[in-house]
């Protein structure tokens, strides 16, 4: 099995997070995959950010919902970056892609776009909500889908199984070899998040993970050696 080593945000670590001038750099780099988020705009574009607000990662302020796609691209996302839509992101890099939707609406956006590209294979969805996942399973037949969690029960193998997700993508301070052997038991892959540090990669191989999520790009090549 591959060990797949995925950009968070890009490579959030060195590049403003969520944008295309962070993507560009996360290919360049060999990452396996690249991760982003998605939210609805106020006139339904499927603009990339991670937090459901603008004030944190670019010079707005107010919910990323109350504005237009026009409107959001008068902000600066970081070093004169715009926000980004999904669409842009397709073009601006040929990688494979995690796409993580926050909610159902999300969900129902993303499986048009899908539906319309063909991009079953090249993007992964992924979501810490059970609906979300459940929602594009159901609109995209075929696609891969991964269930996202910071903290978990014992049901979380169970939860994954009852939404069709095939992987699990899990807090690497709280993940355990336990749940690792039981999603691995049920043939779930596992990935590890945020994985940034030599320590946190002795971690991931001594769990035996599938894979990691990272902010930096020189994890990519140490991870090689260590994992």
């Amino acid at each position: 099995m591959t060990f797949l080593t995925i950009g968070h945000r890009g490579v959030m670590g060195v590049e403003p997070e969520n944008t295309l001038r962070s993507f560009v750099r996360a290919e360049r780099a060999g990452m396996d995959a690249i991760e982003l988020d998605l939210h609805l705009s106020k006139d339904g574009a499927l603009v990339v950010m991670h937090d459901a607000d603008v004030d944190r990662t670019t010079d707005g302020k107010g919910p990323i919902a109350d504005k237009t796609l026009a409107e959001l691209r008068e902000l600066d996302a970081g070093q004169g970056e715009r926000v980004p839509v999904f669409e842009e992101v397709l073009d601006a890099v040929h990688a494979p892609l995690q796409a993580e939707i926050k909610d159902v609406a999300a969900a129902r956006a993303l499986a048009e776009v899908m539906r319309k590209r063909d991009l079953v294979h090249r993007v992964t969805v992924s979501s810490f909500h059970d609906d979300a996942v459940a929602e594009i399973a159901s609109l995209v037949p075929g696609v891969r889908t991964v269930l996202i969690a910071s903290r978990w029960g014992a049901d979380i193998v169970d939860r994954a199984k009852a939404v069709g997700a095939g992987t699990l993508a899990l807090n690497i301070r709280r993940l355990t070899l336990e749940t690792v052997e039981h999603a691995h038991g049920e043939a779930l892959q596992v990935i590890g998040w945020v994985v940034n540090t030599q320590d946190q990669l002795r971690l991931v191989r001594a769990l035996e993970l599938d894979g990691a999520t990272t902010d930096y790009p020189e994890i990519r090549r140490t991870g090689r050696f260590t994992a």
